[in-house]
């Protein structure tokens, strides 16, 4: 399903427009400390992993209440203009053929994906995003890469929840993997379509509000505070890791602590 600029296509859901106005009952406005009340949820699914050169090929932003109910969303299919490769459409299900058959042009998918994003950081609500700087990375590469107007540093225009470094600084040393969908079993969120990039988007923003209630000592925070706090725990957490690949398997090996995006190299 095509719901451009998060207009009212959505069947099941309340819609917010591209500009930020009306839908979801949420009002704009910093939010306070019980920032998992409200949230905007976002998600990519792409042609590869790396940032500088994948390109996107289905998007999902939206808004959750505070029962992680959808309330609001944007879905978007484009048709990346390069061949998605096996390996991936074998995570994501789209093949380059689908892709180009049902999917719209990459720069109007990206404008308004980028137009949605914009939407709910202007609503004062934080924006969940699991791996948070492959994401929101990936989004100002390929507005760059088509002229148009990127988000610009997401950190001077509103807060980004990410369950990925949160989970890392608050169970530090829980053992095994930690995906979206581990993440979702440890949380006892439902996930029953993985790399659907709404399925992935919703379930990231109930486990960062299972996360809020476990651990409020840590996270009942103001969102900027909570914000702020990423910033070092990713920093930390890459250090960490690089360390780690350095001593055990590449002296040379380097690991990215730039959060919640990228900076752009050169």
């Amino acid at each position: 399903m095509t719901d451009t600029d998060l207009s009212p296509n959505a069947p099941s859901d309340e819609a917010v427009s591209g500009d930020g106005s009306a839908g979801g009952g949420f009002a704009a406005g910093p939010v306070p400390s019980e920032w998992w009340k409200a949230l905007g949820v976002f998600d990519l699914e792409t042609t590869g992993i790396d940032v500088e050169t994948a390109r996107i090929v289905t998007a999902h932003v939206g808004l959750i209440d505070a029962d992680g109910t959808s309330i609001a969303h944007g879905a978007w299919l484009a048709d990346p203009g390069v061949e998605i490769p096996e390996q991936a459409s074998a995570v994501h299900g789209i093949s380059t053929e689908q892709a180009r058959a049902e999917g719209r042009p990459a720069a109007e998918v990206v404008a308004e994906v980028v137009a949605a994003v914009r939407a709910v950081f202007a609503r004062g609500v934080p924006l969940v995003v699991y791996n948070a700087p492959y994401d929101l990375t990936l989004l100002d590469r390929e507005a760059r890469r088509h002229g148009i107007e990127p988000l610009g540093d997401v950190s001077t225009i509103g807060c980004v929840v990410d369950p990925l470094v949160i989970d890392k600084a608050v169970d530090r040393y829980r053992k095994g993997k930690r995906t979206l969908e581990a993440a979702a079993g440890v949380y006892g969120v439902t996930l029953d379509d993985a790399h659907d990039a709404g399925a992935d988007a919703i379930a990231a923003g109930r486990v960062a509000q299972a996360m809020a209630e476990k651990f409020p000592d840590q996270l009942a925070v103001p969102s900027t505070r909570l914000h702020d706090l990423q910033i070092d725990w990713c920093q930390t957490q890459a250090e960490s890791f690089q360390q780690y690949m350095r001593r055990s398997k590449d002296p040379t090996f380097v690991a990215w602590g730039d959060w919640p995006q990228r900076p752009i190299s050169g």
